[in-house]
């Protein structure tokens, strides 16, 4: 065989190896030209490749698809739900540190508060008179609701907050145990709680409507600012917690109903916006809620008894919501009156709001 005849064989052999090799890659060569856009002077090329696009499809990275499933009900037929994950990112990167930092503030501000301040005293001191501010059953409704809330409040926190706090201190099985206990009793409490709010406002609000001179309350910080400033029954400050506990209340009673029930027909977006709503409206009321027991203690002498026994000293009435007490002195005196007129007997058969008890 002569040289110029194994050449001819030598280059044969190559284009037919290289035409083996290249053969398979024809295809994605014309995908990649079809598809090919030119921005300027520069080709950018996206090769789609099968198995990516169908994971995209499935994660829903771009869109929402929705398939068809034999099984009938909310998001049966979504595969896998993104927003699920969105809303635990939000929750652990945005609402508990950042509830964390309001709470922490309003203790803050309460602590240098007082330390400022200390308990602000009854102007002359007490009197040894006392007249009636709640009745027993305001107070029943106002304790009903406190342990309500703070059962729920508390077993809540634990369930935001539990991991970065109880578990260096209990351990994982003591966390284990310690969540799921509050877990259950979060969920099978929380009901009542609807009872107890629609209970305090219907008890209240007759006492918490704007009235003349609740702006110059406010203005003058309840006369932290200067001077002493007129109050009714309720004065400006506490009207404020009144309708604000009230609207978060109730905003914690539909949303916690939504999450306690999820058999109702709502779908996974709802019951994440609706975790949302009840976790922001449960810290601001936690946290606002920090003053207000503050002032009904600590905060401000003679204030306890109010919720304690039902009474107050007169001195301390006088000091805080003359306008209400002087309304009392006028009831006392109208009752007194009725007496002498019955021979002694109260004509109406009601107590008398002041007593020298």
């Amino acid at each position: 065989m002569n040289i110029a005849r194994k050449r001819q064989m030598r280059n044969v052999g190559i284009l037919t190896l290289l035409l083996v090799l290249i053969a398979p890659l024809i295809p994605y060569a014309i995908s990649a030209v079809s598809g090919s856009s030119v921005q300027g002077n520069e080709y950018q090329t996206q090769v789609k490749h099968p198995g990516g696009d169908l994971w995209r499809e499935v994660r829903q990275r771009d869109t929402d698809v929705i398939g068809r499933t034999q099984v009938k009900g909310v998001d049966t037929g979504i595969l896998i739900n993104k927003s699920g994950e969105d809303w635990r990112q939000y929750r652990m990167e945005m609402l508990a540190p950042y509830g964390a930092y309001l709470m922490g503030a309003i203790l803050g501000l309460i602590v240098l508060f007082y330390l400022v301040r200390g308990t602000l005293r009854i102007p002359g001191g007490f009197s040894g008179k006392k007249i009636l501010r709640f009745t027993l059953n305001e107070r029943m409704v106002h304790w009903f609701t406190v342990v309500i809330f703070w059962l729920l409040g508390v077993t809540g926190l634990i369930l935001l907050y539990g991991r970065m706090v109880l578990i260096p201190l209990l351990g994982l099985e003591g966390f284990s145990i310690t969540a799921s206990a509050s877990k259950e009793v979060h969920n099978l409490i929380g009901p009542l709680f609807l009872v107890a709010m629609l209970a305090l406002i219907i008890t209240f609000i007759k006492d918490n409507f704007y009235a003349s001179g609740d702006l110059k309350w406010l203005f003058k910080a309840g006369g932290m600012l200067g001077g002493h400033v007129s109050a009714g029954r309720f004065n400006a400050g506490e009207k404020v917690w009144y309708w604000l506990a009230s609207f978060l209340g109730l905003a914690l009673c539909v949303t916690g109903l939504i999450l306690d029930f999820a058999i109702l027909g709502q779908s996974r977006e709802i019951m994440a916006l609706s975790h949302v709503i009840h976790t922001i409206a449960a810290i601001v009321m936690i946290a606002v809620s920090f003053g207000h027991i503050y002032l009904g203690t600590a905060g401000m002498e003679g204030s306890l008894s109010s919720m304690s026994t039902g009474y107050v000293d007169e001195n301390w009435a006088k000091a805080h919501h003359d306008r209400w007490y002087e309304e009392m002195q006028a009831t006392t005196t109208k009752d007194s009156k009725q007496e002498a007129v019955a021979g002694g007997v109260a004509a109406t058969g009601k107590a008398s709001p002041i007593s020298d008890n």
